[in-house]
């Protein structure tokens, strides 16, 4: 049987929390009350690391935040990134049918039959963008259903939201090129093919 000698371990260090529940929580004032009661009764402990209750939230949520932070800065990237590209497909189908634009306002069609027709273009292909979404979305929430707070992945109203938000900046983005295409000399357009 072998003796052990204490002094080769190193010493341990030992911590002790309090929580205090108090309407001046976080002030200085009851920091400096609270270190002169410890220091009353043991003038050689520390009172260090004192953080209010919402301190310790912030920290335990912050890889949380950062997250949902990071995926609205890419939502907000991919609704501007899908405004542009349907800006862009409108208004080279815009280009591509300028002949039949030309031909159709030369037979009497006027401004705002051009503007509905490229405008109920756009929504068609919003349309159809929004029942694939919303597919993807019903079937992937199981995924970031861990990173919602408040809302249920399948919140019917979170889905029409979105989705009318989508339709609305959809309308806008159509807008642009029907107006363009409202604008088409027809005698310009048939000399021009």
């Amino acid at each position: 049987m072998s003796f052990v000698d204490i002094a080769e371990f190193p010493t341990a260090l030992r911590n002790v929390t309090f929580a205090i529940r108090n309407p001046r929580a976080g002030s200085e004032s009851l920091i400096n009350e609270l270190r002169q009661v410890v220091w009353s009764v043991a003038p050689y402990l520390p009172v260090a690391e004192v953080n209010t209750l919402k301190y310790y939230y912030t920290r335990s949520m912050a890889r949380t935040s950062f997250t949902l932070v990071m995926l609205a800065i890419a939502g907000s990237m991919a609704l501007f990134l899908g405004v542009v590209g349907l800006c862009g497909v409108i208004a080279y189908s815009v280009s591509q049918r300028r002949r039949e634009i030309g031909i159709r306002m030369a037979l009497g069609a006027g401004k705002s039959a051009i503007l509905n027709m490229i405008i109920g273009q756009g929504i068609k292909l919003v349309l159809i963008g929004v029942a694939i979404g919303l597919a993807g979305a019903l079937g992937l929430t199981r995924f970031l259903s861990g990173l919602l707070y408040g809302v249920k992945p399948g919140d019917p109203l979170t889905l029409v939201a979105v989705s009318a938000l989508l339709m609305a900046v959809a309308l806008l983005a159509s807008h642009i090129p029907a107006r363009q295409a409202a604008k088409v000399d027809p005698m310009v357009a048939l000399k021009h093919e």
